[in-house]
């Protein structure tokens, strides 16, 4: 999510707001920075990245073109931060759990983890959407490229933490590379499950089978 810049006041710069204001105004702050992201995903989920234009933008989160540019400076930086909004709500849907409820152990966390990115809910489906565009765009854009290419690898590292609890024994190449085969697979599922070309059923059955194998695999290490 994009972090809200904040004014540094020196001497002479004018009153301060009385404590109590400033947390206040952060907070609007943060607020509109997050609904223009909600908004950015959304508009690349339906039309594309190059769907996406500011003031279109503007419009689908009901600001004025002039806020977005003073929280993101370019379209650039909408898509940067887009990314990231992307990966932290990824990150909050597969791993939220009830704090009352009794731990996972590793298999069911590893299993969680991935095959929650396979529900049919809005959010899931907008979230998975505006990353196949955003991957695809990347093709055609160095700085996307560098930044997708960040995220998958911290991507295929947690998924490789997951499997060494589940699988200790295991080397961390193999456990990489059975990380990058996983991570892989998901982004496939999720696309030919959005398609339409598979039924989101069978697309975990098959995730399931996949991690079976991947952690058979690993048994030889």
């Amino acid at each position: 999510m994009a972090a809200v810049p904040r004014q540094v006041r020196r001497t002479g710069d004018g009153p301060r707001a009385p404590a109590a204001e400033r947390p206040g105004k952060v907070r609007v702050m943060a607020s509109r920075s997050t609904q223009i992201l909600e908004a950015a995903a959304r508009v690349i989920a339906r039309r594309g990245v190059r769907g996406l234009r500011v003031e279109e933008l503007a419009a689908e989160a009901g600001v004025s073109t002039a806020l977005i540019y003073y929280h993101f400076k370019d379209r650039t930086g909408v898509l940067r931060q887009t990314l990231e909004f992307i990966n932290d709500r990824a990150e909050r849907y597969t791993t939220d759990r009830d704090p009352d409820a009794p731990p996972l152990t590793p298999r069911e966390e590893l299993d969680e983890t991935l095959l929650l990115e396979l529900q049919d809910t809005v959010e899931v489906r907008e979230n998975s959407s505006a990353w196949g565009e955003l991957r695809a765009s990347a093709v055609f854009d160095e700085v996307l490229r560098e930044d997708l290419a960040r995220a998958t690898l911290v991507w295929v590292q947690e998924v490789a933490a997951l499997l060494g609890q589940v699988q200790p024994m295991a080397t961390a190449s193999s456990l990489a590379e059975a990380a990058e085969r996983l991570t892989a697979l998901l982004e496939g599922l999720s696309m030919r499950w959005l398609s339409g070309g598979i039924r989101i059923g069978h697309a975990r059955e098959l995730m399931r089978g996949a991690i079976d194998a991947e952690l058979a695999g690993l048994q030889r290490y």
